[in-house]
């Protein structure tokens, strides 16, 4: 078990071993835990020293370096360069994640200054695109550029389209004018609310509108169904049209706006002084990296993060807490959370009203949580599998230490849902049964149909943000929150802008808008291992994902499973979480519920909430998400009832809390919740 520590936690992150120290699967693990001994690591991936190696040219055929073992195997004599590798090496290479870019020697020497002068450059760029990448957007560009110039058919269409656009648009303006009846020939794009004032029914603001949608509609025709277009490129350069479309939006400038207008005219101008004032406090505060001032109204351990509770257990990733019973009996089997890296664990303990740990805890059920280290430069080298093993499996081992022979409700949402998903993978390959349930809140375990985040995934925006990564150790929350502001749909982003900068209205801060404020880090090794093995390569569904050198599959797990979709997500689409469906062979139950990623997670309230649901057994037939949607009609209320309803049938009876920690066995309390990970900045 990862190692237990008293102290407070240091600066500096864990020291990582590399694949070239790593162990064959140790299946005692739990027995050690209990003597208080360390789990010994076992990393599948390329260590530092081989990627040097490739830098540098010093490798054999094989890609490994010439007096490197291969992961997970016995020690064996170098082989000679240019020996062809043997089956066992190509498999193993075949399992391991492939670098996005490989620097090749050249005739007169390796390439290793000359790379790193590369990357330091697309380092510098990235830090002014947002870590956008604009080879990749200007390659989609170019081929849909190129595709669109060998279409002569295709132009005609759309110059025809254009007449038509200009003709319809004319018709309606000059009925309007005249004061004639006329039905408008455009609509704004499906769930497009920014045009819903009665205002923009009136002249001129009526036939401005009007000219935007004709706008965008021949738009949506040039950039889409394309012969010959990749579709990730068609994709991308639909995206950057509507991207430029709702910047130049009629919405977002005050001569056009008749919100705007009004306000400014009912308040004598005090309206658009009181904007300024705003873009200037806002450009002053983004300028000294001043936090927001939703983070003051909601302190964490004060107004959000106030369960009650304790930190049982502390290594260099994770602290772990336990949270105190609020019932007299609970049941037997613990609830053990793992929230993303990406984010502060507190969105599912916010305000008391608004807390999932406060509802579970209120219903019987103990509670554990994770809580992530925020990752600075010293944490560069994290893997992936070090947030199973240093994470995941460290929480579970404490876990089972402080409620001993009871099996677990594991629970992971967005991120942490798929890296528990691998865990409970590898857990089942070697007969671990401790799991009584693996439950998946806006987790994908595929990643063909990833949603919004697909636009930037390719080999070319993969290598940019390693560059940048490689630079600072690890990707900013400021460079995180540009990609995902880019990703907010016209009616968030926008309109908040509008209204805050020409109407002078200020924020109305609650508590999920002050925990999306407090962002955290990524390092720098773990995220380019999630983005190429997962979003790029898409391993974990095809077989190919390794653990301790060995392929995992979703379908060796036999604990029943709990998945959860939001109808609304860009993040984790639910057609894309609904896969789960056809990855594991097990009893799966699958909720969705309205609204997006994180607002459907939060869901204590129950107006304006409504939830699908069904259960399928091993045996029952495959039925493809759609015919799900229209099978399963929706239920009112909140999806945290039915989940707490389906953990207490999946549980035993009622029995006595457990204590706070273990003290006997090592784990004494170390610190009241939240503890002190979630604090740093």
């Amino acid at each position: 078990m990862a190692r237990q520590s008293t102290s407070k936690p240091s600066a500096r992150g864990p020291a990582i071993r590399t694949a070239e120290h790593a162990q064959p699967q140790d299946k005692t693990a739990p027995q050690r835990a209990e003597k208080g001994q360390q789990n010994p690591p076992a990393i599948a991936f390329p260590s530092d020293a081989t990627q040097m190696a490739i830098a540098s040219g010093n490798t054999n055929s094989d890609g490994a370096s010439e007096t490197e073992m291969p992961p997970d195997c016995t020690p064996c004599a170098p082989r000679p360069i240019g020996v062809p590798p043997t089956p066992l090496a190509q498999f193993q290479r075949f399992l391991a994640p492939q670098p996005t870019s490989k620097a090749q020697p050249s005739p007169t020497g390796g390439l290793v200054g000359q790379d790193t002068a590369d990357r330091a450059l697309h380092a510098a760029q990235a830090r002014l695109t947002g870590g956008i990448s604009p080879i990749s957007i200007a390659s989609a560009a170019f081929n849909w550029t190129l595709q669109l110039a060998n279409a002569p058919g295709r132009q005609l269409g759309l110059a025809h389209q254009a007449l038509e656009n200009g003709l319809r648009l004319s018709n309606y303006s000059y009925r309007r004018l005249m004061q004639m009846p006329a039905a408008a020939p455009f609509a704004p794009r499906s769930g497009d609310r920014r045009f819903n004032d009665p205002a923009w029914q009136a002249l001129p603001f009526d036939i401005i509108a009007q000219s935007h949608f004709a706008l965008e509609d021949w738009w949506r025709s040039a950039t889409t169904n394309i012969r010959g277009l990749r579709p990730h490129h068609s994709d991308q350069v639909s995206f950057l049209a509507q991207q430029m479309l709702d910047f130049v939006a009629p919405c977002n400038f005050p001569w056009s706006n008749p919100r705007i207008l009004r306000a400014a005219m009912s308040s004598g101008g005090r309206s658009l002084a009181l904007g300024a004032r705003n873009l200037v406090e806002d450009i002053s505060r983004r300028i000294n990296r001043e936090p927001s001032p939703a983070l003051a109204a909601f302190k964490v351990g004060e107004q959000v993060a106030t369960s009650k509770g304790d930190v049982v257990f502390r290594n260099d990733l994770i602290e772990l807490i336990q949270y105190a019973p609020t019932t007299k009996k609970v049941h037997p089997e613990p609830i053990l959370i793992i929230p993303a890296w990406i984010m502060k664990f507190y969105i599912l303990d916010l305000s008391p009203e608004n807390s999932l740990v406060n509802f579970l805890v209120s219903r019987g059920h103990t509670v554990f949580m994770v809580s992530w280290k925020n990752p600075s430069t010293d944490d560069r080298n994290l893997s992936l599998d070090d947030y199973r093993r240093l994470g995941v499996m460290a929480a579970l081992d404490t876990v089972s230490r402080i409620v001993p022979e009871q099996r677990i409700h594991a629970t992971g949402y967005c991120l942490g849902g798929t890296i528990l998903a691998i865990a409970a993978a590898a857990m089942a390959r070697s007969g671990d049964r401790r799991l009584a349930s693996l439950n998946l809140l806006a987790a994908q375990t595929d990643f063909a149909d990833a949603g919004a985040m697909m636009r930037f995934i390719d080999d070319s925006q993969l290598a940019f943000l390693e560059d940048l990564m490689w630079d600072q150790g690890y990707l900013d929350t400021r460079q995180m929150a540009g990609a995902l502001d880019t990703l907010d749909t016209s009616n968030g982003r926008a309109a908040r802008m509008a209204e805050r900068y020409w109407m002078g209205t200020q924020e109305h801060w609650t508590d999920l808008r002050a925990w999306v404020e407090d962002r955290t880090r990524m390092p720098y090794r773990m995220h380019a291992e999630y983005l190429s093995s997962l979003f790029l390569e898409n391993r974990l569904s095809a077989g190919r994902f390794a653990v301790e050198g060995r392929p995992v599959a979703l379908g060796d797990i036999d604990a029943p499973i709990f998945a959860v979709g939001t109808e609304k997500d860009q993040l984790a689409p639910w057609y894309s979480v609904y896969k789960i469906n056809l990855l594991a062979h097990t009893d799966i139950t699958f909720l969705l519920t309205n609204r997006g990623h994180n607002t459907g997670i939060v869901a204590a309230e129950d107006a304006g909430r409504h939830y699908r649901i069904n259960t399928k057994s091993p045996d029952d037939s495959y039925i493809d998400a759609q015919s799900w949607l229209s099978a399963n009609a929706p239920q009112a209320g909140s999806w945290w009832k039915p989940w707490q309803e389906w953990l207490a049938d999946h549980s035993g009876d009622m029995v006595l809390p457990p204590k706070q920690g273990a003290t006997e066995k090592g784990l004494p309390p170390l610190d009241p919740a939240p503890g002190h990970y979630v604090l740093m900045p």
